[in-house]
């Protein structure tokens, strides 16, 4: 099944822009017109898995999403191709001409969770730059992804291109093993999804990897903050949406801030948002009338933890050094911010904490593709060989290296 996903690379990379351009611009139609079946097969997803379950609103769609998705995918059908995009070019000492280019990777794989939207974010952004692609769904959005590769399909075929070009294998078990050991057919793998997922890819793929997504998110209130400001962001940040990677999981304050944080916190008891406090800051909540049943003692796991809920940490330090030390402990090098009204402590904070994306007074949600200007995103690279941060267009191409001559030879 692989050899026929990568002789289908071929022609992807072949085809011009404006040709993969209709696809998607059929495909973003297709979703609006076929929104009830992807609902009503999103809908028997949806009561297959327990309503407690935080991953519910990452499955769920709803003809608000299914627009935006489809409007996502317009945007990237609008967007400059990389392909070809040249990004070095001189004639060396002997004449010969050297230019290097953007080139598609050829075939990108990509393991995720119970998150649907990725299936059409995945196929559209590899689509945009070249490749082909094979997708690894789970269990629990098997219908919701049955459906959308119908659709991915119906818009190949549209225009004379054959459906191998996307490839959804079963959710099984058997399939992911073969995935990750799909040597010479699959060029890099991407994992989507918690910490468990991309370690179990990580050790076992015998393919490149491209490790994204596990965000152990953090914001510190800085000792010279504006109270107004941190509410907005900390309450944007933890509740926008719970279940996203780029979601707050600890907030850290300043010790000399203390007071402030009733007025930082009520908010979030409006959302019921449970804090996990360490006892200084619990004190503080707990006279401060913070709703009981919201209100728990910190564990030291609770520090390492990818809440994906309404649920936070809350951790007092002395100083911004203290700060930035916890976060190199416990960050998974995603998204940090820093609410403070000191320049020095800005930009001390931005050269020291290692993380993909470092904010200023603004919350860790806007980590997205899509927000960046990239259409979309493929995932959230937190390593560092290779690209970090969000992928879009051009993080999924490689760079090949053109070089014209005129007769020379070497001694």
């Amino acid at each position: 099944m692989f050899t026929d996903v990568k002789t289908a690379s071929r022609t992807i990379a072949a085809l011009p822009d404006s040709t993969r351009s209709d696809v998607l611009r059929t495909l973003a139609r297709l979703i609006v017109s076929r929104s009830d079946a992807i609902l009503a097969a999103n809908s028997r997803d949806l009561a297959r898995m327990p309503s407690s379950s935080p991953l519910c609103d990452r499955l769920r769609l709803t003809p608000s999403r299914l627009q935006a998705i489809a409007a996502d995918i317009l945007n990237v059908a609008s967007l400059p191709s990389p392909v070809g995009e040249e990004i070095e070019r001189r004639t060396l000492p002997n004449g010969i001409l050297l230019r290097r280019v953007r080139v598609p990777f050829g075939v990108i794989g990509v393991i995720y969770e119970a998150r649907p939207n990725v299936t059409f974010d995945v196929f559209s952004l590899c689509l945009k730059s070249g490749n082909a692609c094979v997708l690894k769904g789970g269990k629990d959005a098997e219908e919701t992804n049955l459906e959308a590769i119908s659709i991915i399909h119906e818009s190949l075929a549209a225009h004379g291109i054959s459906p191998a070009a996307a490839l959804m294998l079963p959710a099984t078990h058997e399939a992911t093993a073969a995935m990750l050991g799909a040597v010479g057919f699959i060029d890099v793998c991407i994992p989507r999804g918690g910490r468990s997922l991309i370690d179990f890819v990580r050790n076992n793929a015998r393919i490149p990897v491209i490790e994204t997504g596990a965000g152990v998110v953090h914001a510190y209130f800085d000792r010279e903050a504006d109270i107004h400001m941190g509410r907005d962001i900390i309450l944007n940040a933890k509740t926008r949406r719970v279940s996203v990677c780029n979601a707050l999981d600890t907030l850290l304050i300043h010790r000399d801030r203390l007071a402030d944080l009733p007025a930082l916190c009520a908010p979030l008891a409006d959302k019921n948002v449970v804090i996990h406090a360490d006892p200084e800051s619990l004190a503080i909540l707990s006279s401060a009338a913070y709703p009981a049943h919201l209100l728990t003692p910190a564990l030291p796991a609770d520090w390492d933890r990818e809440w994906m809920d309404y649920s936070m940490g809350l951790r007092t330090v002395s100083s911004l050094s203290e700060a930035i030390s916890h976060i190199a402990r416990h960050g998974s090098g995603h998204s940090e911010c820093i609410i403070t009204s000191s320049p020095a402590s800005a930009a001390r904070f931005q050269a020291e904490v290692d993380a993909a994306c470092v904010y200023v007074n603004a919350p860790t949600g806007f980590t997205d593709g899509a927000q960046f200007g990239l259409g979309a995103e493929i995932g959230i690279s937190t390593q560092k060989l290779g690209p970090r941060g969000p992928m879009g267009l051009r993080e999924i191409t490689t760079t090949r290296y053109l070089l014209t001559g005129n007769g020379q030879t070497r001694e």
